[in-house]
């Protein structure tokens, strides 16, 4: 099956993709394209993955850079291809001919370019990273790199949506304790609960870092499960694991 493999005119003409789940080798509840190094799919299954991908990015795999994602604010700086993945939730570059790789299943993957300056960046947001400011760190670590603010443009990937993102009256608080303004993306959900709008929290925080040309694609990854994978759906099916999506961008 052909990779399928999305792609914003925004980021044009930077290279990148939103991969989704179709055209992998996995099977079973990792069926497709799974990504996830720290996946309990078979690790030469998931190296085949990531060799599509490499290709599909027209990058040898060592390349193909990806991270361990640990939901923090931490960003790794990168020039040459890596030993081992440093901990850390967003990776920045001006080096050509190396891919940026985030890995999600449900939070945010998001992808950014200055084509002037040369300098892109990929940032893996969930709302604990978000809150702990990934993508402002990650704009500044691509300012450092000669990237300039007014000329980024951002692209937040597959994500899980509003309607199915479900959270406690706890995530409120804790919401409103940073911002009052916050309330605005929680809607009365059934009973104590609340719906999170997770990629409009994302977006607020681009654009309040000021990155005017930023967008969401869209996409649900717990709607969508033909072309997805979702953490959340894959608990609510109480299964054993889940597969990585992975989404890409280089020079």
């Amino acid at each position: 099956m052909t990779l399928e493999i999305l792609t914003s005119d925004l980021l044009a003409p930077v290279r990148h993709g939103f991969f989704t789940r179709k055209g992998g080798a996995s099977s079973g509840i990792f069926e497709g394209l799974n990504c996830g190094q720290g996946s309990s799919d078979q690790a030469e299954i998931v190296e085949i993955n990531r060799s599509r991908v490499a290709d599909a990015m027209e990058v040898a795999l060592p390349d193909l850079l990806t991270v361990h994602q640990v939901h923090s604010a931490e960003v790794a700086v990168v020039d040459a291809p890596l030993t081992d993945r440093p901990k850390a939730d967003a990776i920045v570059t001006k080096t050509p001919g190396l891919a940026l790789g985030i890995l999600t299943a449900d939070c945010q993957p998001v992808l950014f370019a200055d084509h002037a300056a040369g300098v892109i960046g990929a940032a893996h947001a969930g709302w604990r990273g978000a809150v702990a400011g990934v993508l402002d760190n990650t704009i500044a670590a691509m300012e450092e790199l000669g990237a300039k603010r007014d000329r980024i443009h951002a692209v937040i990937g597959p994500c899980i949506s509003q309607q199915a993102y479900e959270v406690g009256p706890e995530l409120l608080d804790d919401f409103m304790a940073e911002d009052a303004t916050n309330s605005r993306f929680f809607a009365q959900g059934a009973g104590d609960r609340y719906q999170f709008d997770l990629p409009a929290f994302g977006l607020h925080k681009l654009r309040t870092a000021g990155i005017a040309q930023a967008e969401w694609s869209r996409h649900c990854t717990y709607s969508d499960p033909d072309r997805f994978y979702s953490y959340r759906l894959s608990t609510h099916q109480e299964q054993a694991d889940y597969g990585r999506l992975i989404s890409c961008i280089r020079l």
